[in-house]
Parts: C-alpha cells; sequence; structure tokens
C-alpha cells in the first residue's frame, strides 16, 4: 500500500503507483490495467475522487515527468538487487529508495545544494576506521571468474554455510577459473566473503553532441568490501552496454580511499553548460 509522511514530503510508493499519478499529473486518465494501483491511492488519500493530488505532491510529480539528469544507483548484495535514483528538475530534487523485499520505494525531495551528500549517504560512503592492509591494491582477472565468485553469494536457492564453508567455496569457485594465482586468488576470495555491496551509479542527461540533440552519460562502479575497503571496478569501465560484456572481458579492482569516491560522485554530475534544458543548480 502507498503511504505518505507529510511532515518531511515522503512518499512511499511502487512503480505502478508513480504510473497512475504521472498520467493523472500530466491530465490524462490513469490506464485501466492500473485500476488496483489507482484505488489504493485513493485509499490512502494521495488523490480524490476527482483524481487531483495535493499540493504536495505536485514539486515531485513535476520532476519525475520533466528531469533534467537522471541518476541511477543499481545496488546489490546478499538481500539481492536494488534500484535507487535521483531525478533533477527545473526546481526541485527527487531520490527514491528502494527497501528490500518491498514493491515501494521511498520517493522525497532533496535539497539541491545537498544533493551529493544524499548520493553519497545512498552508497554508504563512510569514512570510518581504516581497513586493513591487503596484499595486492590492484587485481586482475575475467569478468566469467569474478562472477562465478559472486554466484556463490547469490545461489538460489540460498545456502545456509558457515563462513568457512562459504569462503571455501568462494575460493573453488574463482580457481576454477584458471586466470587468478597467488596472492591474488587469495584476495580476491577475501573480497568476495567481505563484500557488503557491489553498485553502480550512472547519471544521463540530454545535451547536443556535435551539433546534434543527444544523451550524455557518465557513471562508475565501486565494491564495498567492509574491512578490506573500496574497491573501483575499473574495467569493465561504466557505462557499459550489457550486450558489450562477455566472460573474457576484463575485469579490474583498483583500491581507492573514500575520497576519490566522493570525488567521483561529483565529477558524475553535469555543468551547467552540459545541460540541454535548464536544471537546478547542482552546487
Amino acid at each position: 500500500m502507498p503511504s505518505f509522511d507529510i511532515t518531511r514530503s515522503r512518499f512511499r510508493l511502487s512503480d505502478e503507483h508513480v504510473i497512475v499519478l504521472s498520467e493523472l499529473a500530466a491530465g490524462a486518465k490513469a490506464p485501466d490495467e492500473f485500476a488496483t494501483a489507482h484505488g489504493e491511492l485513493l485509499e490512502c488519500g494521495l488523490i480524490d475522487e476527482d483524481a487531483k493530488l495535493p499540493p504536495s505532491l505536485l514539486p515531485l510529480m513535476k520532476t519525475v515527468l520533466t528531469p533534467g539528469v537522471i541518476v541511477s544507483l543499481e545496488a546489490a548484495g546478499r538481500q539481492g538487487r536494488l534500484h535507487h535514483g535521483m531525478l533533477v528538475g527545473e526546481e526541485h530534487v527527487v531520490a527514491h529508495e528502494a527497501w528490500p523485499g518491498t514493491a515501494e520505494a521511498e520517493y522525497s525531495l532533496v535539497e539541491p545544494k545537498m544533493l551529493v551528500w544524499k548520493l553519497a549517504d545512498m552508497v554508504n560512503l563512510q569514512r570510518s576506521s581504516p581497513p586493513r592492509e591487503t596484499a595486492l591494491s590492484v587485481v586482475e582477472t575475467t569478468l566469467g571468474t569474478a562472477e562465478a565468485g559472486l554466484a556463490v553469494l547469490e545461489g538460489e536457492p540460498p545456502v545456509v554455510r558457515t563462513a568457512q564453508a562459504e569462503r571455501d567455496a568462494i575460493h573453488g569457485a574463482l580457481a576454477r577459473g584458471g586466470d587468478l594465482t597467488e596472492p591474488a586468488l587469495t584476495l580476491v576470495t577475501d573480497l568476495v566473503g567481505e563484500l557488503r555491496s557491489s553498485w553502480r551509479l550512472t547519471a544521463a542527461w540530454r545535451t547536443r553532441i556535435g551539433g546534434r540533440e543527444g544523451v550524455e552519460t557518465r557513471g562508475f562502479a565501486v565494491w564495498d568490501c567492509g574491512p578490506l575497503g573500496l574497491w573501483l571496478r575499473e574495467l569493465p569501465a561504466e557505462p557499459v552496454p550489457e550486450e558489450r560484456l562477455v566472460p573474457t572481458s576484463a575485469f579490474r579492482l583498483v583500491r581507492v580511499e573514500a575520497k576519490e569516491i566522493w570525488n567521483r560522485i561529483t565529477g558524475l554530475l553535469p555543468d551547467a553548460d552540459e545541460l540541454r534544458q535548464g536544471s537546478v543548480r547542482l552546487g
């Protein structure tokens, strides 16, 4: 069920709810196949019998309908994949954050000057105690080998293991790839075993490329390995179309400090002169 917190302009909505609200905000009728979502919005008080949206919802829907910049965050961990993001409009910034096991995401308005801080929070960027030293600061293998190690964590159905049994399974899956030798094999085993999340952050906006209308994108990907620190996934480089990836594609992780991730988040966003249309000031 949808719900809202008017004190903080927060709304819990599923994709179906957003589709219905977008149609109503644009002056159209909600599609018949979304009658259930329409009824839930009516029941919780987000729309009335005349399909009018409350004033508190208008800034959010205006931004959803006409974003200048779309930021996408795909995060994967032991609870599966979650999709978060941010929409930058002409007047407002909207963040949406998913929650494991639920259909609804939380949509909220973000102060534009806090945009980078919000993105840093969404990827759980922290500067806590120094992470443990590692034998290497760069590891290279193939995408197929890395995915084989990750598949141990994502097995279906989930397998209950002791920590040592899981580590042995990861080590075996990586070793079978045949392209990792010591000390990289042990290090990648440890990185996968300690993996809190792997995520990729992408920004896209309309611009002019060579005198023509086009879409510009920037992105990067990170492994958050908890006590073993943050590792930038340099290869495959983001953003990369899935169809260009094969098991033999190069895979490279480079250990970085939290400051580097902060700088990359800041650099992800376009300057004002890169945008085709106006958007809120990002600084």
